[in-house]
């Protein structure tokens, strides 16, 4: 079939046209869609034909122009024809522009789009203007490309806003548009700033893989719907300082090449930076979440300080290759295998995050409301803790089991760990007893409620204090720590307390190590387990000063009674000289001699006030490993002795135990 004829145009034009066709491969091709009832694209229309087409166009027509290359008057003519008198703006039905070119500038500003708006591919040499133009089916900017700015500030999308692919080599301005349903820029590469200040995204706001090479300002945005910035690239400055998100934030993997900031930005819904990458970020925050923030796989290469307040943060795996400080409020941290080149302190803030960008202001925190703003680090395993440092945390379920260097970790300020259950308890439900309060790492906790057979709460349900602390892997025993691994932690936190000065904590560790080894069945030997249950039943392994007291007073009140009841004599014994005298006179040898003491009184007679004062005379002198002189008995005799040897003792570790609570 031969080719229709082409009327001659009154300006140089394509010989041919036909959308479909390609220029790369048929250069003397336009790909231009034929207006209907010719065989040319609009470009290429005679005056005549042209004139006759716009004039069969009215305000809301269905227009398919893909292809065709636009020049700014032949726009102006289209856009003419279908100016809406009304509303003095041209007025659009179904609009296909798909692979047009426009040269020159491009002139949609305040258009009514009441269809679909096809963009894709399209090529903008010049400006693009959108501004206040108003989108009510789907717009299609896939592809498209803007070697200008693209201007779209206070542009309305109702429907869904395609941008995937989209390249912008100039401004693009979005500052104040709404998105009303999803915004998708996956894989946009933005040459210039990309400015999306005070943007409204009430659907789905992606921008997975987009490229951002100078800034990025969504500051004051509001992200009613999910906002996806996997992999976004940002070059330059990331502003999302005041930005709302209400649903979930998803900037996983995005690589921050210059500073992010994110200053009183609102997460409702989680925010997710796994395996980001900041480069240079000074500071990261103040922000406020609602539920996590995750930095599981981050990277901060530069010095930061981040200020979140939020129900958990999550620092898994997280890297911080120089320099950090956390200041947190209200969250529960997991710093699993968090690596650490250098020092990372983790602190409790104790009030709101103040800015003062305009003057000292109190970052809202309204999202938390209700929730205690202490802050609780649940886990350091895996960590080097050489490099942490922790100040006003909660403790009560930190696990520090697979962390090491725990020697060298620094505790500072006020840091609370779970303390041993409360109240009276009963022993095969008969004997009672109560635990020795003291603080205690959470893998003793879990070990105990595993052995005990203790059962887990019920979801959400706050652990009774009167029970040991379950853990997340309760009841399995396989992969709950055993005493042999607690006490090693306790060894390390201890000689951590010893380095800060901390005595008291450092002998609550003690006690929590020799516990541990007392209930050791396989690393500590039968003997020696032996000797630790006499050491804590004696003295609470010297530092229990009521024990070991109460021992003493117990010990004293035998000893009185034993010296009362077999120790003392009826009456001290007389010497008695005895000699013989030589017949013819001369010298007298005398022999001096005492008899030995004896005990013949009745037991109702043994005890008096006056040999209870010789008895407690003789305890005392014990007490202080001194002989009282008091003449006894055989069986008082070795009763002193053994008072001599014992009570000292308990009296010393009596002495050792308040030591321990009072030195600093």
């Amino acid at each position: 079939m031969s080719s229709p004829p082409v009327p001659a145009p009154s300006a140089p034009f394509w010989p041919y046209c036909g959308y479909g066709a390609d220029p790369a491969t048929d250069p003397v091709g336009c790909p231009g869609i034929h207006v209907p009832g010719h065989t040319t694209c609009l470009a290429h229309l005679n005056d005549t034909d042209r004139d006759a087409y716009l004039t069969t166009l009215a305000p809301g027509a269905d227009i398919d122009h893909r292809g065709t290359p636009f020049t700014e008057p032949l726009l102006q003519a289209l856009l003419q024809a279908l100016h809406d008198p009304t509303t003095d703006r041209p007025r659009i039905g179904t609009a296909w522009f798909a692979e047009a070119r426009f040269s020159g500038d491009a002139w949609f500003g305040g258009a009514r789009f009441s269809g679909d708006a096809r963009f894709a591919e399209a090529r903008f040499s010049g400006d693009a203007w959108f501004g206040e133009a108003r989108f009510s089916g789907i717009a299609q900017f896939g592809g498209a490309r803007f070697s200008g700015d693209a201007l779209f500030s206070g542009a309305r999308f109702s429907g869904t806003a395609q941008f995937g692919g989209a390249r912008f080599s100039g401004t693009a301005w979005f500052g104040e548009a709404r998105f009303s349903g999803n915004a998708l820029f996956g894989r946009a590469q933005f040459s210039d700033d990309a400015l999306f200040a005070e943007a409204r995204f009430s659907g789905t706001a992606q921008f997975g893989r987009a490229h951002f090479s100078d800034d990025a300002r969504f500051g004051r945005a509001q992200f009613s719907g999910i906002a996806q910035f996997s992999e976004a690239h940002f070059s330059g400055n990331a502003r999302f300082d005041r930005a709302q998100f209400s649903g979930i934030a998803q900037f996983s993997e995005a690589h921050f090449s210059d500073n992010a900031q994110f200053g009183r930005a609102r997460f409702s819904d989680d925010a997710g930076f796994e395996g980001a990458r900041f480069a240079v970020t000074p500071s990261f925050g103040p922000v406020v979440c609602a539920k996590e923030v995750d930095l599981s796989g981050a990277m901060f290469e530069a010095p930061v300080t981040l200020e979140i307040a939020a129900d958990a943060v999550r620092c898994e795996r997280t890297r911080w290759e120089s320099t950090a400080t956390l200041r947190l409020r209200y969250a529960a941290t997991d710093l699993s295998h968090a690596v650490l080149s250098f020092p990372v302190s983790v602190a409790a803030h104790p009030a709101p995050f103040t800015t003062r960008s305009t003057g000292p202001a109190a970052v809202e925190e309204g999202l938390l409301a209700g929730s205690d703003s202490g802050v609780r680090v649940v886990s350091v395993r895996g960590v080097d803790a050489a490099h942490l440092v922790m100040t006003d945390t909660d403790l009560r379920d930190c696990t520090f089991s697979g962390a090491f260097h725990l020697d060298q970790l620094r505790l500072e300020g006020r840091c609370t760990f779970a303390p041993t259950p409360t109240g009276l308890h009963r022993r095969h439900f008969i004997w009672p007893y109560r635990w020795t309060r003291r603080r205690a790492l959470a893998e003793e906790h879990h070990w105990r409620a595993q052995s005990a057979g203790q059962p887990a709460p019920e979801p959400g349900q706050v652990p009774s204090p009167r029970d040991w602390r379950t853990g997340p892997q309760h009841p399995d025993p396989g992969l709950t720590p055993d005493p042999d691994d607690v006490a090693a932690l306790y060894r390390q936190l201890r000689k951590a307390f010893e380095d800060g000065k901390n005595e008291p904590g450092a002998a609550d560790f003690y006690y929590g190590e020799m516990e541990m080894r007392r209930h050791d069945r396989t690393g500590t030997p039968p003997g020696e387990r032996s000797l630790l249950w006499g050491y804590w039943l004696v003295s609470g392994y010297g530092l229990r000063a009521s024990r070991a007291l109460g021992w003493l007073l117990a010990a004293m009140a035998a000893t009185i009674v034993l010296i009362m009841g077999l120790g003392l004599p009826d009456s001290s014994p007389k010497q008695v000289a005895t000699g013989t005298v030589p017949a013819s006179g001369g010298r007298v040898t005398l022999a001096v001699d005492k008899q030995d003491p004896h005990l013949t009184l009745p037991v109702g007679d043994r005890f008096t006030q006056e040999r209870f004062d010789k008895a407690l005379q003789v305890v005392l002198n014990s007490v202080v490993f001194r002989s009282s002189g008091q003449d006894l008995t055989t069986w008082g005799t070795y009763t002193e002795m053994a008072s001599r040897f014992t009570e000292p003792v308990l009296l010393a570790l009596a002495v050792l135990a308040m030591r321990s609570r009072i030195k600093r």
